[in-house]
């Protein structure tokens, strides 16, 4: 049953492919139920079932009681903790990654295990192409932050036959053999060396095709029945940790067990900070936020996103885009958990309220953005769009029903009776599909997803970054900035 709602429920975010400008008047089209693994309208008591057991799922409490079982049960077979990375030879988090896993072993007393393994495919590898354009680019854009390598490169991914030799390099190597040269070859891969890479396979052997089918296939099994899909991914009891960007989540759990080998250890990739200051904008930078009313993530960081642009002065543009299972797009039931479960430990190292949730996808969701342009012209578009996250996500308000969408118009400051005069009105389909289509046409697929212009005289609408994911926000600070003191001469 719980498998089941979970997948009923996954909400990762991504465009469709890339097209041509639609036209407003077969918009409808894209509204209409597609199926898929989420229900665009569930019924009453789905709704209330689905969203009673996310709630569940998500307590701390739950979590709490999890991880002291796995730790019991750890202590009762005396053995090491066991950490266990799937690495994705073509995947630009994975080089990212694979440049700590020495650091990683030298600093923790664990067992790293690791395995070799393929992207992800069918329903999991919605727009591969474009995601694997936004990856790249921003695995070189968040490499220097955290003293990592990534080269900017022309082409999103590895050349295929360097990638054939780089896995058969691996492949062959041991246990600790694949820790020690795993960075090495992701170099070379990623900067396109083939010298390079010929000389780790003369010193470090290499596998035959079928040893690294066979590997990629058992790293494929192990992953699949730990419950994930993608690459560059951390395993341990129970719970999964993305690449450089959570493995601090893993880190802080491990020191908090005493597998630190040393007391004064610190984090190998803290998340930095998001700072709004010390300068302040005068009018020459727009920050745009793409944001989802059934976006988990959204939920976690629009308010921050709004905070930061208020502190700092810079112009605030609101883009919502309909949730990615009302446009038809399925989810798959691992994505879905881990969404959900990455979104509300992230939720609860930031001190967000998170996890009374209720799910507000179909009309909940229509209804609201039936609104966004009325409340637009009253300034108050940003809050509207808060206010509803804040409901659906954090304080289990059904938005389904009148009394759950009045309190979402009247916390955002709004007239509730004014508002039952413009609900279900037609002129948000068209802002929301120029919204997904701006998203795609500057290389973004999700959200949120953060865009941030120079708009002073001389540089009228100039793209300074572009940015996906909550936990990028951080950089969208650092951005913001930069370009201040580069305005100012500083």
């Amino acid at each position: 049953m719980l498998a089941g709602m979970v997948s009923i429920v996954a909400m990762l975010v991504h465009p469709l492919s890339r097209g041509l400008w639609l036209q407003v008047e077969i918009l409808s089209k894209q509204f209409k139920e597609q199926g898929g693994a989420s229900t665009m309208d569930p019924n009453p008591l789905r709704r209330w079932l689905v969203s009673t057991i996310i709630r569940r799922v998500l307590r701390p409490s739950r979590l709490l009681k999890r991880r002291n079982q796995f730790e019991r049960q750890r202590r009762q077979r005396a053995a090491r903790h066991r950490v266990e990375y799937f690495h994705q030879i073509d995947d630009s988090y994975s080089h990212l990654t694979a440049q700590l896993l020495k650091s990683l072993l030298a600093r923790y007393d664990i067992e790293l295990v690791c395995y070799l393994v393929t992207g992800p495919t069918g329903q999991n590898a919605a727009e591969p192409q474009l995601q694997a354009h936004q990856a790249a680019h921003d695995a070189a854009c968040i490499a220097p932050h955290y003293g990592l390598s990534f080269p900017m490169l022309p082409s999103p991914e590895p050349d295929p036959s360097l990638a054939q030799l780089a896995s058969a390099i691996l492949a062959a190597q041991s246990a600790s053999g694949f820790i020690n040269a795993a960075a090495e070859v992701g170099e070379a891969l990623w900067h396109g060396d083939k010298a390079a890479l010929e000389a780790i396979a003369a010193e470090h052997s290499c596998a035959s095709a079928e040893q690294v089918a066979g590997c990629l296939k058992s790293g494929n099994a192990r992953r699949a029945a730990l419950g994930h899909y993608a690459g560059a991914m951390f395993y341990y009891a129970g719970e999964w940790y993305w690449g450089v960007d959570r493995l601090h989540h893993l880190e802080t759990r491990l020191q908090a067990l005493g597998a630190a080998c040393s007391a004064q250890t610190g984090l190998l990739a803290p998340r930095p900070d998001i700072i709004s200051g010390p300068l302040k904008d005068n009018g020459s930078l727009r920050l745009e936020v793409y944001a989802s009313l059934r976006s988990p993530y959204t939920a976690i960081i629009f308010d921050r996103a709004l905070s930061l642009a208020r502190e700092v002065g810079v112009e605030l543009v609101v883009c919502p885009v309909l949730p990615m299972v009302m446009r038809g797009v399925p989810v798959t039931r691992e994505k879905g958990w881990y969404i959900f479960t990455d979104a509300a430990r992230e939720a609860r190292e930031a001190g967000v309220t998170f996890g009374r949730f209720y799910d507000p996808v179909g009309e909940p969701v229509r209804r609201c953005y039936s609104l966004f342009p009325w409340a637009c012209e009253q300034g108050k578009g940003a809050q509207l769009i808060s206010s509803f996250l804040r409901c659906a996500f954090a304080e289990g308000v059904n938005t389904n029903t009148d009394k759950g969408l009045k309190r979402v118009v009247e916390g955002a400051g709004l007239d509730w009776l004014q508002a039952q005069n413009i609900l279900g009105q037609s002129d948000w389909q068209a802002i929301l599909e120029a919204n997904r289509q701006a998203m795609y046409d500057v290389g973004l697929w999700g959200v949120p997803s953060f865009r941030l212009l120079d708009t002073s005289r001389d540089k009228s609408g100039e793209q300074i970054a572009a940015l996906w994911g909550q936990d990028r926000l951080w950089l969208i600070a650092r951005e913001i900035q930069s370009r201040l003191a580069n305005n100012n001469g500083e």
